[in-house]
């Protein structure tokens, strides 16, 4: 097949969680479609999470549509269990992937979208679902003197385990759940501060025996936007909570300026470290879409519930609270884009009828 010369009624962009869901959505419709990856193989930035990354949400909360999370549905899945997953969904429901092909430019010429990649193909499709996640983008903040920091600098993402860091003096920067579960992990090892910019706020994983997730579900607080997924209460079985009440990490007000050998704090104290580790979250991907107008002064993505608000035929899945507080987990994914597979038929239609006033909004 010459998928370079053929007319595509989507293309998705992205093949972790989000696009996965979406190609199976897209695939039980009958539509022709392709999904374009960067990575060799499905399963998106969960390659490349620390190994013992732990889902705060049970099994029985984690599946994509069509496919239930294989186990013992109470139990916290690692990270290696979510990449098999992921990979096993792929080859099930043999969504067609088009990997190790990163999409650099997106245009829009009348009715269709160019897609170009970085290996010289190009692509045409009807309609774009934008599922390159809010998660592959890592974000460290502005800080005085951070260039000149001569020590080991790394984000979360860039982290994987303790190996390297024994003896160390080590600052983890963040106050959410990869944070405290690195510098609980980290604290084994060596001698571990915790900086943040809030009070470090747990919230207790079972409550009267039952899941947070469950809570959620039960009191429709799942479909808000009340909580955020990047920062989220730590979610405790009392393990981390203990750990820092007895100091095997401690806890201080975020450091005001870098130094080459260490960190200056807020009281002025300066302190010798030898690793920053920055789990402050991320930003979503989607440099590829400059051409479009899709953000606004802010750097916000203009949409509504996953629909594009300027660009008609565009839809997002996987953006953080895009919809509610699952939006950008796996248990999220699949209702966002079903939500929003009734707007996408109809542009379909409309398109293929010849109409140019296409509603944007549902």
């Amino acid at each position: 097949m010459n998928v370079n010369s053929r007319v595509f009624d989507v293309i998705v962009i992205g093949a972790g969680q989000a696009g996965l869901a979406a190609g199976w959505h897209v695939s039980q419709q009958g539509l022709e479609f392709l999904i374009l990856d960067e990575q060799g193989r499905p399963g998106g930035n969960w390659h490349n999470y620390y190994d013992s990354l732990k889902l705060f949400s049970p099994a029985e909360h984690s599946s994509l549509p069509g496919m239930t999370f294989p186990g013992e549905a109470k139990r916290y899945p690692l990270r290696h269990e979510v990449v098999s997953y992921l990979e096993q969904y792929a080859e099930h429901f043999q969504l067609p992937i088009l990997s190790e092909t990163r999409v650099t430019a997106v245009h829009r010429e009348e009715t269709v979208f160019r897609v170009a990649s970085d290996n010289g193909q190009q692509f045409t499709a009807k309609a774009l679902i934008v599922a390159s996640g809010g998660f592959s983008r890592p974000y460290t903040p502005e800080i005085p003197g951070l260039t000149s920091f001569g020590g080991t600098r790394l984000h979360s993402a860039q982290y994987r385990n303790p190996a390297g860091f024994e003896g160390q003096r080590i600052v983890v920067v963040g106050a959410a759940n990869s944070a405290v579960q690195i510098a609980h992990e980290l604290a084994q090892v060596a001698e571990v501060t915790l900086a943040t910019r809030e009070a470090i706020r747990f919230m207790p994983q079972r409550i009267l025996g039952a899941d947070f997730h469950d809570w959620l579900k039960w009191t429709g607080l799942g479909n808000s936007r009340w909580l955020s997924d990047q920062s989220t209460p730590v979610l405790d079985d009392g393990t981390y909570r203990r750990a820092l009440k007895a100091g095997r990490y401690r806890p201080r007000p975020m450091f005001q300026q870098v130094t080459p050998s260490g960190v200056a704090w807020a009281d002025g104290q300066v302190e010798r470290i030898d690793s920053l580790i920055f789990a402050t979250g991320f930003r979503p991907n989607l440099p590829f879409l400059e051409g479009l107008s899709v953000m606004d002064d802010r750097g916000h993505v203009l949409q509504r519930h996953g629909i594009a608000t300027h660009v008609p035929g565009l839809y997002f899945v996987g953006l953080p609270r895009q919809r509610n507080f699952a939006s950008a987990t796996l248990r999220g994914v699949g209702p966002d884009i079903e939500h929003n597979l009734k707007h996408l038929l109809h542009y379909l239609r409309a398109t293929s009828a010849g109409l140019s006033n296409i509603a944007l909004q549902p």
